[in-house]
């Protein structure tokens, strides 16, 4: 089975990405991510990037392709006519597939109007709009931004710009799944839903609930075509991550699931 991880990070030698891989059971390097790759038979991936808007920040292996994030703080202002023209050169890039924002990280509604030039861009060049959607990492983020109801007024006011809600909004699922449901324009990934490396049989055990929470509300969308796999990398372990997944998309699903869908909204092109 081909794969591609349609949502990682990639910062070697940064130390909160150190350590996350550690407890992961990795190595935050670029040798350790591509023998992974070829481990698990991850043909490519795509990173979220978060090292700022400048192209020459934003240079990955030829494995990667990446969606240049973009702060809300950037669009106002004095940085407001650099920060678009620097994102726009960014998405000029074969390799560059998307624009990734932080709500919640960022106490700005993805509805804000400062965002209507991202998403004209995002339009114009064809590129989808990846969102962090659900829970944030720490105590210092606001879920009221990063909530999957707010995706759906902006996916309705922009019905020609794909949105990919990440993390299917977990664990706000059931919302999660009637706006992807709902919304031509929407898709998914299923990155961020485990952290570190697990005991897998303990964690279904005891995560049972939770699991089958997961697979209803998946199932709910009805059409596979508009979910990926992504880990979010390197905060799982991809044995375990793979073996997961696999176990909540239905077999018949799960080419769509871990290449095709990822190939086709991102239109992703890996040697």
């Amino acid at each position: 089975m081909k794969i591609i991880d349609a949502h990682l990070h990639f910062r070697p030698g940064h130390s909160y990405f150190d350590e996350i891989a550690v407890k992961a059971g990795h190595i935050n390097t670029e040798e350790h991510l591509k023998n992974c790759f070829t481990e698990y038979g991850i043909c490519g991936g795509i990173v979220m990037g978060n090292q700022g808007l400048s192209p020459e920040r934003n240079q990955y292996p030829s494995f990667l392709h990446y969606c240049v994030g973009v702060d809300a703080d950037r669009l106002t202002g004095s940085n407001k006519i650099r920060s678009l023209d620097q994102t726009e050169e960014n998405l000029k890039r074969e390799n560059c597939v998307g624009i990734k924002l932080y709500p919640g990280y960022s106490p700005v509604s993805i509805n804000d109007s400062r965002y209507e030039p991202i998403y004209e861009l995002a339009a114009s060049y064809k590129k989808p709009v990846a969102v962090h959607m659900g829970q944030t990492a720490g105590s210092h983020a606001f879920l009221k931004y990063s909530h999957p109801l707010t995706m759906d007024e902006a996916a309705v006011l922009h019905p020609h710009v794909q949105f990919v809600m990440c993390h299917f909004g977990n664990p706000w699922l059931m919302d999660a799944a009637a706006v992807i449901e709902k919304n031509e324009n929407v898709a998914a990934d299923l990155s961020g839903l485990l952290e570190g490396k697990l005991n897998m049989e303990l964690f279904l055990k005891e995560q049972h609930g939770y699991i089958e929470a997961l697979r209803t509300w998946i199932s709910y969308v009805s059409d596979y075509e508009k979910i990926m796999f992504g880990t979010d990398w390197p905060l799982p372990n991809y044995e375990n991550y793979i073996s997961f997944i696999s176990q909540i998309i239905p077999e018949r699903f799960q080419d769509d699931v871990f290449f095709k869908s990822a190939e086709r909204i991102y239109g992703c092109r890996f040697n």
